[in-house]
């Protein structure tokens, strides 16, 4: 586009301006966690939500309130105090490759989690870096399957160490850290924003590549760290509220 830093960063921050609303919750995975005012509530929802993130967005939505259905509406209880029987209802659950018995083990990991691991939460505090988040992702990574587990349901669960960009879980972070004084992210984690990586798909890079944000050709973990350091330039203290302007102008705009 030959845009300079600064119009770029003024083009962007337009952007977020716009799609960074209220108006963004219902159709998009998020609205999932909205549904509850429990922290632990609201942190198991993200999870769970953005786990299935890939695809087609609505469906995406659907599927993630009908988890939380399954769940009986009180993610938290359920996964602390279910009976394996109660694990049975689960078994219908289909979203693309992530299937019924996912779901069932991700209950018994989230478990397993808080009750030997203090929550999701002490997780990231205690292995984050000074500047990053994908080590701790690792680190969920590694725990989530320290239980007897289903070799299919580790592909769900996205590994930084092995070149993932771990879109999903950088977008449940975002949600989980970023401090939104537009109601759309929580914020409710003791993690800084500035830490936070954008959720790198294919409509996000490409929107990246056409602004010079971005110049390896492949979505991988060497992309994000690039990216990371452009959106970092242009706010370091909250860089990923880009991802609502590289999103909005990929998804809606056709950028």
């Amino acid at each position: 586009m030959g845009l300079s830093e600064e119009e770029i960063k003024e083009f962007l921050d337009e952007k977020v301006k716009e799609f960074n609303t209220v108006a963004f919750i219902e159709p998009d995975p998020i609205s999932v966690p909205h549904r509850y005012s429990l922290k632990e509530d609201i942190e198991i929802a993200c999870f769970l939500a953005s786990s299935i993130a890939w695809g087609n967005r609505k469906m995406i939505t659907k599927n993630g309130h009908r988890m939380m259905d399954l769940l009986g509406d009180s993610p938290y209880d359920f996964v602390m105090s279910h009976q394996e029987h109660q694990l049975e209802r689960l078994e219908s659950f289909v979203h693309r490759t992530f299937n019924g018995e996912d779901f069932k083990y991700f209950i018994k990991a989230l478990k397993h989690i808080y009750t030997n691991h203090n929550g999701l939460e002490s997780i990231f505090i205690k292995h984050q870096t000074d500047d990053s988040l994908q080590p701790a992702i690792h680190a969920l990574h590694e725990i989530f399957f320290e239980i007897e587990h289903p070799q299919r349901t580790r592909k769900h669960v996205a590994d930084p160490l092995k070149g993932s960009v771990a879109k999903r879980i950088n977008m449940n972070l975002r949600w989980l850290c970023r401090k939104d004084n537009k109601g759309v992210d929580f914020g409710i984690w003791d993690i800084s924003p500035s830490k936070l990586s954008c959720p790198l798909d294919v409509h996000s890079g490409n929107v990246a590549r056409k602004l010079g944000l971005l110049n390896r050709k492949n979505n991988d973990l060497k992309a994000l760290e690039e990216l990371d350091k452009s959106l970092r330039r242009l706010d370091p203290i909250d860089p990923v509220k880009y991802d609502f302007a590289l999103f909005g102008l990929g998804i809606f705009e056709g950028f």
